[in-house]
């Protein structure tokens, strides 16, 4: 985690409620997170482990290995991604099969996947080595650029990407393999979601989620709380996105026309960490200790939460087939990808 001071925390948590534009964002923000933004502890939530499994889960389990974490899907190649920590690669697997089709070595480690575009690129960021890799459907194409210190994530705008830089608190934003530019972001940056042409940032250590213009040098346009401990975020229906909030046990939902507000807190029996929009309303979010993965129905007026799935041990994420339905589960508690119909 980042070594900040105290003051520098207090600060970053003032600026990111002024910051917000025309109106004060104190009332939504306490809203969003329950309580007041706190700064106590100050670093960003981890998830909580589940307990061991018994039995087998649903639908097909293909071990993968040592703690798989970010996962992704190509629908058009019915291709599932799954980074693989130990030792670090990508595993490409048939989400129809559960076959191993191949697997692609990476310079360090990656906590999240993400696609560029149907039938484009995977997106890797790549820790430790401070680079994103991108690696096409079938593997045979890969191609590394260094970014900012840490990247966490990363998300397509277009034909730019767009990478979350931890531990440098920075977004960087590369085109066909070349930085264009590289922004400043509130206290490290955890999560990114394109929605429109705009861009939001999960800052987990000053937990609040910031809105930026697209384009070669992103601009932030202003920010709101995200919860007592957020750790993912993702776009949802109606151009909404919705943020775990992994220490409040919830999951809180933005709009983001015309502006981004504050919508609904959804209170969840469980640590969320993992997202994925199923395409249709519905966000599906891994609860790793519980080794669960529940439906929340966004498009209700009040989201409203389905029945649990039964996963594998500490789920940490989730992507949905959007042409299938299908799920593609990681859980790093047991080193497996499990592939389910809900």
């Amino acid at each position: 985690m980042l070594r900040r001071t105290a003051l520098a925390l207090a600060l970053a948590s003032a600026l990111s409620l002024v910051a917000c534009g025309e109106e004060d964002r104190r009332e939504p923000a306490q809203r969003a997170s329950g309580a007041a933004p706190q700064l106590d502890p100050p670093q960003a939530a981890e998830p909580k482990p589940g307990p061991p499994t018994q039995g087998t889960p649903d639908g097909i389990v293909v071990r993968v290995g040592q703690r798989p974490e970010g996962v992704a899907i190509d629908p058009g190649s019915s291709t599932a991604a799954v980074a693989v920590l130990g030792p670090p690669r990508l595993v490409l697997v048939d989400m129809r099969s559960g076959e191993v089709r191949r697997e692609v070595r990476l310079p360090s480690g990656a906590r999240h996947v993400s696609l560029s575009r149907p039938g484009g690129s995977f997106l890797v960021p790549c820790e430790e080595a401070d680079r994103l890799v991108e690696v096409s459907a079938d593997g045979e194409r890969v191609r590394e650029t260094e970014v900012g210190d840490n990247p966490h994530d990363a998300v397509a705008l277009g034909p730019r990407i767009h990478t979350a830089d931890e531990f440098s608190s920075t977004m960087t934003t590369l085109r066909d393999g070349r930085v264009l530019s590289t922004v400043r972001t509130d206290a490290q940056p955890g999560g990114i979601a394109a929605v429109g042409d705009r861009l939001y940032l999960n800052a987990v250590r000053s937990y609040t989620v910031e809105e930026y213009e697209g384009g070669d040098e992103p601009r932030g346009t202003g920010s709101q709380s995200s919860g007592l401990g957020p750790s993912h975020v993702a776009t949802g229906p109606e151009g909404r996105i919705a943020i775990g909030d992994t220490r409040g046990r919830a999951l809180v939902v933005y709009d983001t026309r015309p502006r981004l507000r504050f919508r609904a807190r959804v209170p969840l029996e469980g640590t969320p960490v993992g997202l994925a929009h199923d395409g249709q309303g519905t966000m599906w979010v891994t609860l790793s200790e519980r080794n669960e993965a529940v439906p929340v129905n966004l498009n209700a007026t009040r989201p409203t939460v389905g029945a649990p799935l039964r996963s594998a041990r500490t789920p940490l994420s989730v992507a949905v087939d959007t042409g299938t339905g299908r799920l593609a589960i990681a859980s790093a508690g047991d080193g497996t990808l499990q592939l389910v119909d809900p």
